[in-house]
């Protein structure tokens, strides 16, 4: 389909109706139906769509993550670990502040994974932080911002081997990826505004403001009427009275085996091997647990099925969500926005509009990574011509202006695939994430965006 404005229907369709209704599923469903209709496809479109997005590794794959994760946090709640790890961290932190931080710190250590990171934070912190009266907005702001902005920083996870896969060998990828770190102002900012706003350094504001507020008078982390994306089945499963349990061998142990699956996986073949970590420490707890005398074979089958139930509402909005990306590429979403900026490219404007059009992409689509697909080729040549060579600086920044630019656009597009796992792990209503983060993403993107239009100024050539 030719792109026109018609493409950015679905995607905008899905986003008001999620903000307005606060009900995600039902209104990324109402947009897929549109789109399928403005595609002149009818009501038989929809099936043929359901088949093409789902039916792919990459979301057979991602979903298998979040069906892992949920029977891990089963066997953590049955065995009790998540309760001895509370009262094990109370001990080193005793106030909404030293909690918050401490959200923060276990975020920077998943640095190798975007997908587990939110999925360890929000489940092991959400006792701790409901305890001291922490908003789950709160808490699926810390899990989100400390996952994508900190791996987009390291020069050996995903991102970077994804992102050095696009560019061209004449740019010499490892050395452009290392020189664009200082120059990747969205992600280091948004880590950093999360501990500013953990020490109070920076005050709460906005929708966060009234959250935490609630929180803090009536002791709910969620508002009234609020439905959070973990199922209750799983909230609402019980530690075992019988067995021996240790917060070492259902707790360290697990999330051990994960880390060091993945970073020695990475290192090793260069890529990391997340969902079979997760494979492998869910088969080991299992056994640890039958050991332990925790429960049967059957009771551990029960606490499997129970993890599964209660990620089904994020693996609905999660397919509905790949569903809306395969409109928006039908349709060329990316590429209309990309051609109503070409009259306004100029050298010293360059990394600010990148930026700007990736965070636009992203957020219409809901995938940074689809986002760099298109822009790193598009960026890279016009940032040579416009620089002077492919090892410009301008060539740097606009790498960086991408880069950044996908993960804005990410964290504040209730489409995306990091955000639903946000508010999974923290068990929080997923708009009203979405809802609260915009106004904190916003203020660190218009940061970045005046850092942008000032190294523009600087590096490009008069």
């Amino acid at each position: 389909m030719e792109a026109s404005w018609i493409s950015i229907v679905p995607p905008l369709l899905a986003v008001v109706l999620a903000f307005v209704t606060r009900e995600a599923a039902t209104s990324l469903a109402l947009a897929c139906l549109a789109g399928v209709l403005l595609m002149g496809q009818g009501l038989q479109g929809f099936p043929d769509l359901v088949t093409r997005a789902l039916g792919n590794e990459s979301f057979v794959w991602v979903c298998s993550i979040e069906l892992c994760v949920g029977v891990l946090v089963a066997f953590f709640q049955r065995s009790g670990a998540v309760r001895m790890f509370t009262a094990k961290a109370g001990t080193w932190a005793t106030s909404r502040k030293q909690v918050s931080v401490l959200g923060w710190g276990m975020g920077l250590f998943i640095f190798f994974s975007d997908y587990f990171s939110p999925l360890f934070v929000g489940p092991v912190m959400r006792d701790l932080t409901d305890k001291y009266r922490i908003s789950r907005e709160k808490l699926a702001y810390i899990a989100d911002s400390t996952s994508a902005p900190l791996v987009l920083l390291m020069p050996f996870s995903g991102w970077a081997a994804y992102l050095m896969g696009l560019t061209p060998e004449e740019h010499e990828p490892l050395s452009l990826f290392l020189r664009a770190i200082p120059y990747n102002f969205y992600a280091y900012l948004a880590v950093l505004m999360v501990l500013l706003i953990s020490l109070g350094v920076i005050p709460e504001f906005g929708p966060m403001k009234a959250a935490e507020q609630r929180a803090m008078s009536t002791g709910q982390v969620l508002r009234d009427g609020a439905v959070p994306m973990m199922g209750r089945e799983l909230l609402d499963l019980k530690p075992t009275t019988t067995g021996k349990t240790s917060l070492f061998w259902n707790f360290v142990l697990p999330v051990a085996i994960i880390v060091v699956t993945n970073v020695g996986s990475f290192f090793i073949r260069g890529g990391a091997a997340v969902l079979e970590s997760f494979m492998l420490a869910v088969a080991v707890l299992a056994l640890i647990l039958w050991i332990q005398k925790v429960d049967d074979w059957s009771g551990i089958m029960s606490s499997v099925h129970t993890g599964m139930k209660g990620v089904m509402p994020a693996v609905v909005i999660l397919a509905l969500a790949y569903c809306i990306n395969a409109i928006s590429k039908d349709m060329g979403t990316a590429h209309y926005v990309i051609s109503i900026t070409e009259g306004f490219l100029a050298p010293a404007l360059l990394p600010l509009l990148l930026f700007l059009v990736s965070g636009v992409i992203s957020f219409a689509t809901g995938t940074s990574w689809g986002t760099y697909a298109i822009m790193v080729p598009i960026a890279l040549p016009l940032a040579t011509q416009f620089g002077g060579g492919p090892t410009s600086t301008l060539v740097v920044a606009s790498f960086a202006a991408v880069a950044g630019g996908g993960v804005f656009g990410d964290h504040v597009s209730p489409l995306s695939d990091t955000t639903v796992l946000s508010s999974l792990g923290s068990a929080s209503d997923h708009i009203d994430h979405v809802r609260t983060q915009l106004p904190y993403a916003a203020s660190v993107a218009f940061v970045a965006c005046l850092l942008y239009l000032f190294v523009g100024w600087i590096v490009a050539p008069s």
